[in-house]
């Protein structure tokens, strides 16, 4: 698959930006978005949502993060996840969707799940 250089450059700045986030922590939906953020270059902390058997135990280890950067995938599930972890975090810790709508804007709307970020890979070498 080709992309436009500009989208290139944009999502290795978008990953760049996600490393400098050094007092925060990435929330994804499973392993295979985890491991696309990595195969980008993310080294930061990562949570896979899916660990935690539920949303109670997601939010109580999740609240001891001072930031939490919010990459769920676009589906209604995704949706769904984004609305309860902030119904029950908002209060608790901060809670960051700006890159998810870098993401969506860079993209222009074709990655919808996290995990499709891997088509980039290539041009990370």
């Amino acid at each position: 698959m080709e992309f436009p250089e500009s989208e290139i450059a944009e999502i290795k700045k978008f990953i760049n930006l996600l490393n400098s986030q050094k007092d925060s922590v990435v929330v994804v939906e499973g392993k295979r978005d985890s491991a696309a953020l990595v195969k980008l270059g993310y080294s930061g902390k990562i949570l896979e949502f899916h660990k935690f058997n539920g949303m109670i135990k997601f939010a109580d280890s999740a609240a001891k993060y001072r930031k939490l950067i919010l990459l769920l995938d676009g589906d209604r599930k995704g949706r769904y996840l984004t609305k309860k972890i902030i119904e029950l975090l908002e209060r608790r810790t901060k809670i960051d969707l700006l890159f998810k709508k870098k993401l969506v804007s860079i993209t222009k709307g074709k990655i919808r799940f996290i995990e499709q970020l891997v088509c980039y890979e290539s041009y990370f070498v």
